[in-house]
């Protein structure tokens, strides 16, 4: 779905087991940047519109930013949390209801 975050519209996705899950999850999910784990999920940040220069900073990119592979590449997100893909972040239901708000049809 689509939400206001900040004055600019973002794409996010309701962390559910059973839910309705957008075109970009579903991808997601079928080449392992999503996969569950018992009941959250592990989300590869770093594959889900990456940005180099970001992953340079927080060394997600392994030896190239001289960082160890694997560190700041991973966040866990559970149902009812928020996935925010064009943001990169994972928040609570609480938070979200505080920082974003919906777009009306």
């Amino acid at each position: 779905m689509q939400v206001m975050y900040k004055g600019a519209v973002a794409d996010v996705w309701q962390i559910s087991e059973t839910g309705i899950q957008p075109n970009w999850v579903q991808r997601a999910f079928a080449e392992n940047y999503l996969v569950w784990l018992d009941h959250h999920v592990r989300i590869l940040m770093s594959g889900l519109r990456p940005s180099v220069t970001q992953n340079l900073k927080t060394g997600a990119v392994g030896t190239v930013g001289g960082g160890f592979a694997g560190y700041g590449m991973y966040e866990l997100g559970y149902p009812g949390d928020y996935l925010d893909v064009t943001n990169h972040r994972v928040v609570s239901a609480k938070q979200f209801a505080k920082q974003y708000r919906m777009i009306e049809d």
